[in-house]
């Protein structure tokens, strides 16, 4: 029986192996998976308030939301990819586009008619205002 000889054959699978692994740790970076995405977020406690900042760079205003129900705030928007005429040639394109959608439960110990958003800068901040009997008080203690 005659084989054919492939001297770069074991290269070869070792780079795909390789780049599934890569895809698997890496964001997708493939126009067909716009829309999948999911901006990062920082969630913290003041004394006073649970904030919210999210990046939103190059999404307009107006396609941002800001959404109570019951005990669930949730941010939605949409970043549009603006298609051009002029010719490019991409070698990479890791900017993601399209809608997304994020959830947060809130505590109960938040005044949820106080809530406060803004967006500037690419970020939004969402601020909500504790209780003011859910504040930390110190207690002094008697002999």
């Amino acid at each position: 029986m005659l084989r054919t000889l492939e001297p770069f054959k074991e290269l070869t699978d070792l780079q795909g192996r390789l780049n599934k692994v890569f895809e698997s740790v890496l964001p997708s970076t493939s126009q067909k998976d716009m829309g999948n995405w999911v901006p990062a977020v920082d969630v913290y406690e003041t004394e006073n308030s649970v904030e919210i900042e999210m990046e939103a760079p190059g999404i307009d205003e107006k396609d941002l939301k800001v959404k109570l129900e019951d005990s669930t705030l949730t941010i939605s928007g949409e970043r549009n990819y603006e298609k051009k005429e002029e010719k490019h040639n991409y070698y990479r394109m890791e900017r993601s586009y399209g809608s997304f959608k994020r959830s947060f439960l809130l505590p109960d110990n938040v005044d949820k008619d106080a809530i406060k958003a803004k967006y500037e800068n690419g970020i939004l901040k969402v601020s909500i205002p504790k209780k003011a009997e859910s504040k930390a008080k110190e207690i002094s203690i008697g002999k």
